[in-house]
């Protein structure tokens, strides 16, 4: 494969290579900050566009002779291949590399429709995926890639860490708490993951493997938020707490520079309750919240997608991380095959027996089972019994549930989601409104609101999904 060195100098010009992001979130994609950073290391000067929170600049389109476009989730796919249509439009003989979770998973969709590289987000690095005859150039920029987003052999001190060019922290969604609102910077710790859970993206990609950031890197890209007013950090990591060592070492270290600064991490249910001993220290270095992905509270649904969890582990992990004064904020894939109404109707018991329904947002109880090309559930027996059509301009398999009112529950209440939201309707309103609806396909009264128990959670500001 060619090297950096055989890269034409006419590569070395402002623009002509251009990373685009579609969507990480609501917050700063790292799918831009690092491989930037490690582009202008490297003698490049990379242009981008985070078309989430910026329109899509044809000039600089129509400059680059080399486009990265990050697609680490679903959602951020989906909206690449239609920018995808419209930068063969501006510039048809660009080059084009797809890098991220789902560009691997999908890999054989994309090289057929105008990408020429799909890059595997796994380390050590793999050869990436290409379609057809491609220039020289275009090999030894994919090698580059390669490195700068896989390896994250970043040198801080060299680099500076500019990124003033990238849009303002102020443009993504904010950190809200007790009424007031900070602005969020956004890092990770960690690549990867050492669980195998069969719904998730990351196993095909990283097969249980997980591979830490340099602390020296993580803790230049906070303090350069800081700079830009953050004053709450997401740590981003599949599993904060894969790595917990780590993780704690830069906490500490994060907390001594910055004392006032708060920030939230996500980890399973199992983590919390291996590492209960360390959550009153992450409360005192400024812990407001963690996300955990529940999922569901069904045990055959649990063991399906093994997540290595029960709903008493659940009920215990709340107790672990609100008895530190950190509040709880489950994750929910509500609809399955295997998801009977009574599971559905479970959830929303239990988030009001354990005051969770501020720890929720609404969209949560909208959630469908994505199962994408090469998904570790297409293993499982249970969902070899199901009849899947893969459609692959959706980057994923249809499924029908055995309960077709479930179906159609799931047409409703994701209406009713996106209504309320636009609307600025309070969660609270929303919950109970979901909740009716599917106690009354089941033939039971609607619950009563009890709006004193629930007490607003720390959150940001955009709603989590895929």
């Amino acid at each position: 494969m060619e090297t950096e060195t055989q890269i034409p100098s006419a590569m070395h010009a402002p623009g002509a290579i251009l990373l685009i992001s579609c969507y990480e979130l609501g917050h700063r994609p790292a799918g831009l900050t690092r491989p930037r950073r490690a582009f202008k290391t490297a003698g490049f000067a990379p242009d981008t566009i985070d078309i989430a929170v910026e329109p899509l600049d044809v000039e600089k389109v129509k400059r680059a002779q080399f486009i990265g476009i990050s697609v680490p989730m679903h959602t951020a796919l989906r909206l690449g291949v239609h920018l995808l249509h419209r930068i063969r439009q501006i510039n048809p003989d660009v080059s084009i590399c797809m890098y991220g979770l789902y560009a691997t998973l999908n890999a054989d969709y994309l090289l057929s429709h105008g990408v020429d590289f799909c890059l595997p987000s796994s380390v050590p690095p793999q050869p990436p995926l290409s379609g057809g005859q491609v220039r020289d150039t275009s090999m030894a920029l994919v090698a580059l890639v390669q490195s700068v987003v896989e390896k994250e052999q970043i040198e801080t001190q060299k680099t500076g860490f500019r990124l003033a060019k990238l849009p303002p922290l102020e443009v993504y969604a904010q950190f809200e708490d007790n009424g007031e609102t900070g602005t969020v910077g956004y890092t990770e710790t960690t690549h990867g993951c050492k669980h195998l859970c069969t719904h998730c993206p990351i196993p095909p990609v990283y097969n249980g493997k997980f591979f830490v950031v340099q602390s020296d890197t993580v803790l230049a890209e906070i303090q350069e938020q800081v700079a830009q007013s953050a004053t709450h950090i997401t740590f981003g990591d599949p599993d904060f707490l894969n790595g917990p060592r780590h993780g704690l070492r830069i906490l500490r270290e994060m907390h001594q520079a910055y004392p006032n600064l708060t920030f939230d991490f996500t980890t399973k249910i199992e983590h919390i309750l291996k590492h209960r001993k360390h959550f009153p220290e992450f409360a005192h270095l400024g812990c407001r919240f963690i996300i955990s992905a529940v999922e569901s509270l069904s045990e055959t649904v649990l063991t399906i997608l093994e997540k290595h969890h029960t709903r008493a582990d659940v009920e215990t992990a709340i107790d672990i991380v609100h008895g530190a004064g950190i509040a709880l904020r489950p994750t929910w894939v509500p609809f399955t095959p295997w998801t009977t109404l009574d599971d559905y109707l479970e959830i929303f018991q239990f988030v009001e027996t354990h005051r969770l329904v501020y720890h929720v947002d609404p969209v949560q109880y909208a959630v469908r089972l994505l199962i994408p090309p090469g998904s570790y559930l297409l293993n499982r027996p249970e969902t070899k019994t199901l009849s899947l059509t893969l459609d692959e301009t959706a980057f994923s398999y249809i499924w029908i549930h055995p309960d077709a009112r479930m179906d159609e529950l799931h047409k409703t209440v994701s209406a009713l989601v996106e209504n309320d939201a636009r609307a600025g309707v309070d969660t609270l309103e929303t919950f109970y409104r979901i909740w009716s609806l599917a106690a009354d396909l089941r033939g039971q009264p609607s619950p009563k609101q009890s709006r004193s128990v629930h007490k607003p959670a720390p959150r940001i500001t955009e709603a989590w999904f895929c």
